[in-house]
């Protein structure tokens, strides 16, 4: 049985069973008090609510109603008045404006006494409208009877009764529908609102388990509250995101396995088709003169390192992205350090007409936790593109270090064509190049940025660009400094 029928039957039988038992209570109270209940019919019929045919109106009814002479017999007036006085009734009889009898303390009651109507039938009796004197409440029953000579008498019982008595009997059927009414009610609105609270999430939670077994994680469960329910909604939720990030990030990995299998695939192939190449010239006798094949074979050999490069690259590339690749770090003297690398570099860049200019404003005493092969490994790939790319006629390398905010920044700067500003968040990517058209000349791996950004993540540092198209291009390279070591 589903919840939702559940549910249904239990608020069901909320309802029904409490009308079920307050109609068997009120049939049996009925019986209890009337004796069967051919008597509440007799009482409708009778429309007399209040006061039943009690011992007291069966006594009226069968002595003085029959015999009229007992109303001027004061003994058993008097003995019918203090009985009935034991339940708060009240005995008065007048004949006209004539005062027969009155029960003790009932005659105080002038404004009551005044109001009570006057001979109506002899024989009858009526249940008039409840009274009141003060604040109290009075039942009257009136009996109407003729003497023997004729005379006129009525008899009245006075029933003190309580004011919530009198106020349940007067407005019970208004107070029996307005129960009936609100039990409906409340009964529908805790229906309407616990099936919003629990039959609507349930049905948004089974929609969107079908659509994630249909492979569809592009929605959003919205099921809230603090109860079960809007935490079971918050935790499906949460799998759902998490599943739908998976699997954008299985198929971005996928994409970028395609991409890598084509990028070396490409890289790979310029080489052996330049060395197939000269390999058939060889072979075919093109290479006809000792210098012609030692010219080849130089070209083999040379194509044959470019080769063995690209290789070693994606292998130390591929350690990197798997995190695999083991540093051994220790502690170095950055000054120091960058002073020596410096003045290497200037003697290398010598060679190929590029100037140097290193500002290096660190304190001797500070000091980096590195790798060193793999640090230099950081700058020598910067240097060499920065190099790669420089098309002016007086080509510049500028240097600057400075510590700040308990870091080194090393900031390395050329004079080259720059890069495009769309561009320039993406050249620590690998295999990316800002202008494909130049991978002719300028050769590479594409790895070479791409492998110094995960050496300085593998460091805790980090590297990035800035560049001014046509200006230049500034490479930022930045570590964390030793808590042992001084800071600026």
């Amino acid at each position: 049985m589903s919840i939702r029928m559940k549910l249904l039957l239990s608020y069901a039988a909320m309802l029904i069973i409490p009308l079920t038992l307050l109609i068997a209570t009120s049939l049996l109270l009925a019986v209890v008090f009337r004796g069967d209940l051919q008597s509440l019919k007799s009482a409708h019929e009778m429309k007399f609510e209040g006061l039943e045919e009690s011992d007291y109106h069966s006594l009226i009814k069968y002595t003085i109603l029959k015999d009229p002479v007992f109303l001027t017999d004061k003994s058993f007036l008097d003995d019918i008045s203090a009985d009935m006085l034991n339940k708060n009734t009240h005995l008065y009889i007048r004949s006209g404006s004539d005062v027969l009898y009155s029960s003790d303390d009932i005659s105080s009651k002038k404004k009551l006494i005044a109001g009570l109507p006057s001979f109506n039938h002899a024989g009858t009796w009526s249940e008039l409208k409840n009274k009141a004197d003060g604040n109290e409440w009075y039942q009257i029953v009136q009996y109407d009877v003729s003497t023997k000579g004729q005379q006129p008498v009525s008899l009245f019982l006075l029933t003190e009764i309580d004011p919530l008595v009198h106020f349940a009997r007067s407005f019970f059927p208004i107070l029996f529908l307005s129960t009936l009414v609100i039990l409906v009610l409340t009964h529908t609105l805790l229906t309407y609102f616990m099936s919003k609270r629990i039959i609507r999430p349930l049905l948004e939670l089974r929609k969107a388990a079908q659509q994630v077994s249909e492979g569809n994680l592009d929605f959003q469960v919205r099921v809230s509250g603090k109860d079960e329910i809007g935490q079971l909604g918050m935790a499906f939720e949460e799998m759902r995101s998490r599943l739908q990030e998976s699997i954008q990030l299985q198929q971005q990995y996928e994409s970028n396995r395609k991409e890598l299998i084509t990028n070396i695939s490409h890289d790979l192939k310029t080489p052996l088709t330049a060395i197939k190449g000269y390999v058939d010239g060889i072979l075919e006798g093109v290479a006809d003169s000792p210098e012609k094949s030692e010219k080849y074979m130089r070209t083999i050999a040379t194509k044959a390192g470019e080769m063995d490069r690209l290789i070693d690259e994606l292998f130390l590339y591929s350690k990197l992205d798997m995190q695999k690749l083991p540093f051994t770090f220790e502690s170095v003297p950055i000054y120091a350090f960058l002073l020596d690398w410096a003045e290497e570099l200037q003697m290398e860049l010598e060679k190929q007409g590029v100037r140097l200019d290193a500002e290096i404003s660190i304190e001797e005493g500070i000091h980096v936790a590195v790798d060193r092969d793999s640090f230099k490994r950081v700058l020598s790939n910067v240097i060499q593109n920065s190099i790669k790319y420089m098309n002016k006629e007086q080509k510049r390398i500028s240097l600057q270090s400075f510590a700040q905010n308990n870091k080194i920044i090393l900031v390395i700067e050329d004079n080259g064509p720059g890069i495009p500003k769309e561009a320039v968040r993406h050249i620590f990517e690998r295999f990316y190049r800002a202008e494909q058209s130049r991978n002719s000349y300028t050769g590479g791996s594409g790895l070479g940025l791409a492998i110094a950004k995960g050496i300085m993540l593998g460091h805790q540092g980090d590297i990035y660009a800035e560049s001014v198209e046509g200006e230049g291009t500034r490479i930022y390279v930045v570590l964390p400094i030793e808590e042992e070591g001084s800071s600026q």
